[in-house]
C-alpha cells in the first residue's frame, strides 16, 4: 500500500502519496490530480501503477484540501498558485527519480491534471520521456507550454464528448506538435463523455474505454524500462 510522504519543493516542502511496487523497484511515474484534489480515487490510480510494476507519485497541489462540489472544485483550480504548483511537480520529478534510480520518468494526469501532465512535460524535458494526458484541460492563459521544449512521447486520451477539450482541439493541438517533430497521437474515444476514466462517477464513467485507455497507458510507460 501506499503512504503519505513529503517530498522537497525549491526550498520547502510538498506533500504527496506515493506507492510502490513489492518489490520496491521500477520506473518511476508522476500521476497528476483532477481539479478534484489528492482524492480517493488518485491514490488508487497510483496503487494500480505500482501494481504494475512502477514507482508512483501523485503530488497534492492543494496542500490538503479536496472537494466533491464542481463549483468549488472550478474555484480551487483558478486559485492554483502555478508557480508553487511548478515547484511542487519539479519536486515530485525529483523524487521518483531519486527512488526510481533512472533519469527518465513518465507523467500522467487528468483533466487539470492532463493539462499540467504537458506543461510539466515542457518545464523538465531532461526527466520526462513519456507523457500521457487524459482529456487535459490548460484554463490558464499563463501556464500555455512552451511546446518547442518538449522532449516526450506524448500519448492523449481525448473523448469525444468533451466541451472543455475536444477531439478538433486535439487535433489541432497533435498536428502543431508534429509539424514540430514531435511524437504526439492523441486517440479519441468515441462516445465517451469528460472524465470517462474515474470510476467513482459513474455518471461518466465508461469501463470499455477505461480498460482501453489503460492498456495504451502502460504500453507507453513501458518504454522508460528499456
Amino acid at each position: 500500500m501506499g503512504h503519505l510522504v513529503e517530498f522537497a519543493s525549491n526550498g520547502s516542502t510538498a506533500p504527496g502519496y506515493l506507492a510502490t511496487p513489492p518489490n520496491g523497484l521500477g520506473p518511476g511515474l508522476v500521476v497528476i490530480q483532477e481539479w478534484w484534489g489528492l482524492n480517493d480515487h488518485i491514490k488508487d490510480v497510483a496503487e494500480r501503477f505500482a501494481a504494475q510494476g512502477f514507482i508512483a507519485l501523485a503530488p497534492d497541489l492543494y496542500h490538503g484540501r479536496v472537494t466533491e462540489e464542481p463549483d468549488e472544485a472550478g474555484k480551487e483550480m483558478m486559485a492554483l498558485n502555478l508557480g508553487k504548483a511548478a515547484q511542487d511537480l519539479s519536486g515530485a520529478v525529483d523524487l521518483v527519480r531519486e527512488r526510481s534510480g533512472q533519469d527518465k520518468i513518465g507523467v500522467t494526469g487528468f483533466c487539470m491534471g492532463g493539462g499540467l501532465t504537458l506543461t510539466l512535460a515542457t518545464q523538465r524535458p531532461d526527466a520526462v520521456a513519456v507523457a500521457v494526458p487524459f482529456y487535459g484541460v490548460i484554463p490558464w492563459e499563463n501556464a500555455q507550454p512552451e511546446w518547442s521544449n518538449l522532449e516526450a512521447t506524448v500519448v492523449g486520451h481525448i473523448a469525444e464528448n468533451d466541451g472543455f477539450f475536444g477531439p478538433a482541439e486535439a487535433a489541432k493541438l497533435e498536428r502543431t506538435l508534429r509539424q514540430m517533430d514531435k511524437d504526439a497521437t492523441f486517440h479519441v474515444y468515441e462516445g465517451a463523455e469528460h472524465a470517462f476514466f474515474n470510476d467513482t462517477r459513474p455518471e461518466v464513467h465508461s469501463p470499455v474505454h477505461s480498460a482501453t485507455a489503460w492498456q495504451r497507458t502502460l504500453e507507453a510507460f513501458e518504454t522508460l524500462r528499456a
